[in-house]
């Protein structure tokens, strides 16, 4: 992954939870569905959240499934931070791990029943999606799940801008501070979001079954996948 990504995730950590509403038009649906997404028939079933970032994503799910084990891998050390500060008043803190690494060329020693990721994935190449998504399907266990949670590209250009445009005009009228709004458009210059129907044949073509985007508004959908 880039590091540029790295930097500017790490300069908005503290104030990432704060924004993330305003800055996602579609919050409560968008995570709604993701989270009614993540079941198991395991009552403490092994969790891996990619690009976990101040783990906000996670602790959903923690709500879901308290005694399951999570490790969140995060490039950011600071967005951890966050999320370590976020789990620290949970009961089963001892079965959180946190993973300061690049997700995309870490090697994960453990299979998981569930792989989540949230507004990540996009950051990387194409190219290393795909490989990504195969690196997912090999670590689930028979049966696991994946749900990612992320930024969709339009089928053409001018759905496309028309997204951009939808998005900007949220932001604008969500109360971020001019500064926050700037800094806001100026990370997703380093967006490599792909087509809604790539992100599903390339899940397929790795092996994944009952592939669907799930939920879509605008450039947000919720991505499902079964091993």
């Amino acid at each position: 992954m880039d590091l540029s990504v790295k930097k500017l995730f790490d300069a908005i950590a503290t104030d990432y939870d704060l924004q993330r509403k305003q800055l996602i038009p579609c919050f409560e649906e968008f995570y709604g569905v993701a989270l009614s997404l993540v079941e198991s028939n395991s009552i403490s079933p092994k969790i891996l959240d990619l690009g976990a970032g101040t783990g906000l994503f996670s602790s959903m799910v923690y709500q879901k499934y308290p005694n399951s084990c999570f490790t969140l891998v995060d490039l950011s050390e600071k967005m951890l931070e966050g999320a370590r500060k976020r789990f620290s008043g949970f009961d089963q803190v001892d079965n959180i791990q946190f993973v300061v690494a690049d997700y995309s060329n870490l090697t994960f020693s453990q299979s998981y029943d569930i792989v989540i990721s949230s507004l990540s994935i996009h950051h990387l190449t194409h190219a290393a999606k795909k490989q990504l998504f195969s690196t997912v399907y090999q670590i689930l266990s028979d049966g696991g799940i994946f749900v990612n949670a992320d930024q969709v590209e339009g089928n053409n250009t001018y759905t496309d801008n028309y997204f951009k445009s939808r998005w900007l005009e949220h932001i604008s009228e969500s109360g971020l501070t001019k500064e926050s709004i700037d800094a806001s458009v100026e990370r997703r210059k380093l967006d490599i979001n792909a087509k809604l129907n790539d992100q599903v044949k390339w899940m397929e073509e790795t092996g994944f079954k009952d592939v669907d985007c799930m939920y879509k508004y605008f450039d947000f959908g919720v991505f499902f996948g079964r091993k």
